[in-house]
């Protein structure tokens, strides 16, 4: 290793990385080595002086990977000739690597987030075996993203490996974190700089060290923009190389010469490299858009726009969420407008009006409606002022469009599509009351006429949220209350507000919002003279003929129950060879690995939340919203990092196994307690069953079920409304959607182990991560209140047996509702038939049974299966 910071600056190729590239990937992943070599070959002949291989993926053997690939690449003299660094989170893979790699290897990484004990160990083996050492700015308290952090941990670091270790100065390499710049968070402004003042310290105090890092990590926020990626690496470098910086991994094809940079994107990349302005990452953007697909030539931009009347000129600025020109505009629409409260009413509610309409017709999606939410929140800033001063010199008390309460029913945690359209109202003018989650409806009643609230909206995720709406409905009619109610959540429906809603109230409209983007034009009618009485007599009308429509149909006929159980599932039990978990009882999971779960992510769920339908990868190609899916993309993987680095989620399990026979439609525990499950009793003209889950478990001899449990932690719910005081309610939104996919891959990664451990069915299971998605594997985990099991209240059995409440802190509400909200609960069925079925329309011959089993009265059992029943059971 050179020893000197005037040498040469080194490139590792970071092309033979698995996480790093989809296509290595997927070359490893099919087993296509000799193309695989081709891409090492690739990276040494564009300049690369050293190679990363890295072949951490979830569904690969990384140890037996690493071993095929380098000993491949090791015959191939042109790849030979140059050192590799074996790249791993798994000491296990990086020690494979190093029994079998040619030559001085480096060893990336080690890091003392497990101990200093654990890291001499790591060091003594990488020395035994002759390796240089990348060492990873981390410690027991977490990745360091200050200098003062970078500095103390390397130098810490520096000292055990040459004092108590032995470890030649010249070869070790620090990797003191290379961030993401330019995210949209004001904390991540400074990230560059940072990293370079830590170099700087760094190389002063830790005589014959080097510094590496992972290039591409500064440019994160740009992904799928490659012109502005390249000019931010290079000129990263050139300002973090003279500071010490004497290796990274980098494309080594994919560098521009500084000099050659066109100078206006120069300028805006080295304003965000250096933090050199507080507007810097906001002027990127702006020219970012017009560099896609180029070479790294800045697009001449198209103001034509700027020609158009001033009220032309607002629309087009929140359509297209441009900030650039936004003060000055609404400066002179405020000097021709009477009040500027005018300004408000008028253009900026008539652009927001066009982005409403764009979306509904899907000429626009629900992330650049956010982004035009935060236009118009600019342009409110710089209208405020004026109409403080205005509310001073007339007296005037509320310069509001209006006042809107927002909240989540009793017994539902849900709130994502609820604050998506709080901001979109705000950043149009409205006050918004949030009340947040789990209200009942007493608070939401008293605190509307208390606060003197135009409209009331109510949100709501889960089944049971439907009868809580009803109740607060007909609460409202009761207390003579007026104010128009909105309701809006994922089980919501027009039908259902048709015909349970609608119903009960009288005194005031009741409406049913589909989307965040529909609010804003539903509050603005409704708040209107003009609009809202033709508004309220459309909706009220189509009400009227939807429940004359259901009224009008029979119910598709059903199966008598007794019938639908002689079609039954039935297995050959005497063949089945029922195979027993490794433990019975249960175990609780801690420490669970973000990066690790990062890989079982199903990301399509992901785009939907945000209501941009189609499934990932292809959704970013997508000719409709793949624009508006990409740039989501970018921003999420940027937030990932940090989420990932920083650890902010604590994802934690609780499994249990029990022995269990079918007992009829039940499940019986060896405990004593009982799952109760519900059978299809539609009519089919085909050969299927009409199941049940109790079908996969044997009648008598011994058999098993499993229960599980895990969340992705009580933290989220803080990171987010930190971020909504600092006026980022855009990542506010999205921390929470991601962490409801970390919750969702922590059950799919413990799946995969019982099925591959704990229990042990499927041992040589081996699924790529599609495979994963699509369900491939043999079991089931279905949860109650999904098609499956629609009853929510078995959860309050599977609690009792699992106790996630102490273990793992997720507790139930009244409706049955997870707490935290980004949590995962159900059972295991391990039978290979097992599979996952809807339930669908029952009839009342099942629900009083079902309602027998479980002790209930009939019209207990009746409102929890509400949206299920195949009868209306308030008809005479």
């Amino acid at each position: 290793m050179t020893t000197s910071a005037s040498q040469s600056f080194v490139n590792v190729g970071e092309r033979t990385n698995v996480t790093g590239s989809a296509r290595f990937r997927r070359m490893i992943t099919d087993g296509r080595y000799a193309d695989a070599v081709e891409v090492a070959r690739q990276q040494v002949e564009s300049g690369a002086q050293v190679i990363d291989v890295n072949m951490d993926e979830g569904m690969l053997d990384g140890a037996e990977a690493m071993r095929t690939f380098l000993n491949l690449i090791a015959a191939e003299p042109d790849i030979a000739r140059v050192p590799v660094m074996i790249d791993s989170s798994k000491w296990e893979v990086i020690e494979a690597g190093l029994k079998c790699v040619q030559g001085k290897s480096i060893v990336n990484s080690i890091s003392m987030k497990e101990g200093e004990d654990k890291f001499r160990e790591q060091a003594r083996a990488c020395l035994s075996y002759g390796a240089a050492v990348v060492v990873m700015a981390f410690d027991e308290v977490g990745q360091a993203d200050t200098k003062d952090r970078k500095v103390e941990i390397c130098q810490r670091a520096f000292r055990i490996l040459t004092e108590d270790v032995g470890f030649p100065a010249e070869d070790i390499i620090f990797d003191p974190n290379i961030f993401a710049v330019a995210t949209g968070i004001e904390e991540h402004n400074n990230y560059a700089v940072d990293f370079i003042e830590a170099t700087r310290v760094i190389r002063d105090t830790c005589p014959g060290c080097h510094i590496s890092g992972g290039l591409s990590n500064v440019s994160f926020s740009f992904r799928g923009n490659e012109p502005v990626r390249r000019a931010m690496h290079s000129v990263f470098l050139y300002h973090a190389i003279p500071a010490g910086l004497d290796m990274a991994i980098v494309n080594a094809g994919q560098l521009d010469i500084y000099d050659d940079i066109e100078p206006e994107l120069r300028e805006r990349v080295e304003d965000v490299i250096l933090n050199r302005r507080d507007d810097a990452t906001e002027r990127l953007v702006d020219i970012a858009e017009g560099l896609k697909g180029q070479k790294g030539k800045t697009a001449v931009k198209d103001l034509s726009w700027r020609e158009a009347p001033v009220n032309k000129r607002l629309e087009h600025a929140l359509v297209h969420g441009i900030t650039e020109f936004i003060d000055q505009d609404t400066e002179e629409a405020r000097l021709q407008a009477e009040r500027p409260l005018h300004v408000i009413e008028g253009p900026l509610m008539d652009g927001m009006n066009v982005v409403g309409d764009l979306f509904g017709s899907g000429k626009m999606f629900l992330p650049q409606v956010v982004k035009s939410a935060r236009v118009m929140k600019q342009a409110v800033a710089w209208l405020e002022p004026y109409m403080e001063e205005e509310k001073q010199r007339l007296g005037t008390v509320d310069v509001s469009n209006g006042k809107v309460l927002m909240a989540t029913v009793k017994g539902d945690v849900h709130d994502i599509g609820k604050n998506i359209v709080g901001v979109v109202l705000a950043c149009n003018g409205y006050e918004i009351l949030d009340l947040g989650v789990m209200v009942p409806a007493e608070t939401i009643l008293d605190t509307a006429v208390k606060e003197k609230v135009d409209v009331i909206g109510l949100s709501g995720l889960i089944t049971p949220s439907l009868d809580e709406m009803v109740y607060v409905a007909s609460e409202m009619q009761r207390r003579g209350m007026v104010q128009p109610l909105l309701i809006g959540g994922a089980t919501t429906s027009p039908a259902h507000t048709a015909v349970k809603i609608d119903p009960v109230i009288k005194s005031a409209p009741v409406l049913h919002v589909t989307d965040a983007s529909r609010a804003v034009g539903v509050v603005s009618a409704l708040l209107s003279a003009g609009e809202k009485q033709g508004l309220v007599e459309q909706t009220r009308a189509r009400y009227l003929r939807m429940r004359e429509t259901r009224q009008g149909g029979p119910p598709k006929p059903r199966l008598p129950i007794e019938l639908a159980r002689e079609k039954a599932l039935q297995p050959d039990w005497a063949s089945y060879d029922r195979p027993a978990p490794t433990f019975s009882g249960v175990r609780t999971f801690e420490d669970i690995d973000l990066a690790t779960l990062a890989r079982y992510i199903d990301w399509t769920p992901y785009f939907s939340a945000w209501d941009l339908a189609g499934r990932y990868p292809a959704i970013l190609e997508d000719k409709i919203v793949g624009e508006a899916a990409t740039s989501l993309w970018n921003d999420t993987q940027a937030m990932m990092q940090q989420l990932v680095g920083e650890s902010w989620l604590k994802p934690k399990a609780v499994v249990g196994f029990w022995k269990a026979n079918r007992d009829g439609d039940d499940i019986r525990l060896e405990t004593g307690d009982v799952f109760h499950t519900l059978r299809q009793q539609m009519e089919k003209d085909n050969t299927r069953p009409n199941f049940a889950m109790s079908d996969f478990v044997a009648p008598e001899g011994e058999d098993w079920i499993g229960g599980f449990c895990v969340t992705a932690g009580d933290g989220v719910d803080a990171i987010a409304a930190d971020f909504v005081k600092k006026g980022d309610d855009y990542s506010s939104i999205m921390v929470k959607a991601l962490a409801d996919r970390f919750a969702e891959a922590t059950a799919e990664y413990m799946h995969e182990r019982v099925r591959r451990e704990l229990w042990g069915y499927a041992p040589d299971e081996a699924l790529a991560g599609t495979d994963l998605i699509a369900e491939k594997y043999r079991g089931i985990r279905p949860a109650p209140g999904y098609p499956s099991q629609p009853d929510h209240t078995e959860k309050e059995t599977l609690f009792r047996l699992l106790d996630p409440e102490s273990r793992i802190g997720v507790s139930l509400t009244s409706s049955c509702a997870m707490s935290p909200a980004s949590s995962v609960s159900g059972l295991y069925f391990a039978h290979p038939e097992a599979v996952y079925f809807a339930v669908g329309r029952i009839q009342k011959d099942q629900v009083e049974d079902y309602a027998r089993r479980k002790g209930w009265d009939l019209r207990k059992a009746e409102r929890w299966l509400a949206p299920i029943l195949n009868y209306d059971p308030f008809a005479a």
